[in-house]
């Protein structure tokens, strides 16, 4: 006969372990700025990069951040310069850095004048003869991105930056060699294959500019 006392307590057991096991990892972003050390030569102390090539980490939504350096790490994404850089750290000292980044504030950058007419209809409006989605429908009408859904931050961050990613996804459409991190949807790859590189450029600028 059938304890129903120990079955209740090995349900709750069963419960309880994959309650603890859902829960998302929580970064501390006291205990991320003393593991940015390394980082902070190239993406700057405050996660503010002086150099395009390098993102600006600053006042990034915590989930994106923690996926790209899990990614890094993993080889999701592969990155010349960030190789070896995280072996050594463990998933929670990644979330403690991620959350000590998107803990900062990320500082200004202006769009080019010339290329913000056109910068802000693929922005705000996309391509539809082309099946190319508004950018605002993921990076928010501001550029501030989705935090909780993980969609990145844009605005005031590098357009040179913005622009070699949109052309890494480009390649990653075809093409195992360029960036291919987007999910099974494919939505960054999809959407950047159908640009050229003058709207690439144009809408990569006007989405830096926004604040």
């Amino acid at each position: 006969m059938i304890n129903l006392r120990t079955l209740f307590v090995t349900l709750l057991a069963i419960v309880a372990v994959n309650t603890f096991a859902a829960e998302p990892l929580k970064g501390n972003p006291g205990s991320g700025k003393t593991k940015t050390m390394v980082c902070g030569g190239c993406h700057g102390v405050d996660g503010n990069s002086l150099v395009p090539m390098f993102p600006k980490l600053a006042g990034q939504g915590e989930k994106y951040l923690l996926k790209q350096l899990l990614d890094i790490k993993e080889g999701r994404r592969p990155i010349p310069t960030m190789m070896g850089q995280l072996d050594s750290m463990s998933e929670q000292d990644l979330a403690d850095i991620a959350s000590y980044y998107a803990s900062q504030d990320v500082s200004i950058n202006y769009a080019d004048p010339d290329k913000v007419e056109l910068g802000e209809q693929i922005y705000r409006s996309g391509i539809l003869s082309r099946n190319v989605a508004a950018c605002t429908a993921c990076h928010s009408p501001n550029g501030k991105g989705n935090a909780p859904a993980g969609f990145p931050s844009l605005g005031g961050q590098h357009p040179d930056y913005i622009a070699t990613q949109l052309k890494m996804y480009r390649k990653g459409y075809e093409d195992d060699a360029g960036r291919t991190n987007d999910g099974d949807s494919k939505i960054m790859r999809t959407t950047a294959f159908s640009l050229s590189d003058l709207e690439i450029e144009a809408v990569s600028s006007y989405a830096a500019g926004l604040y």
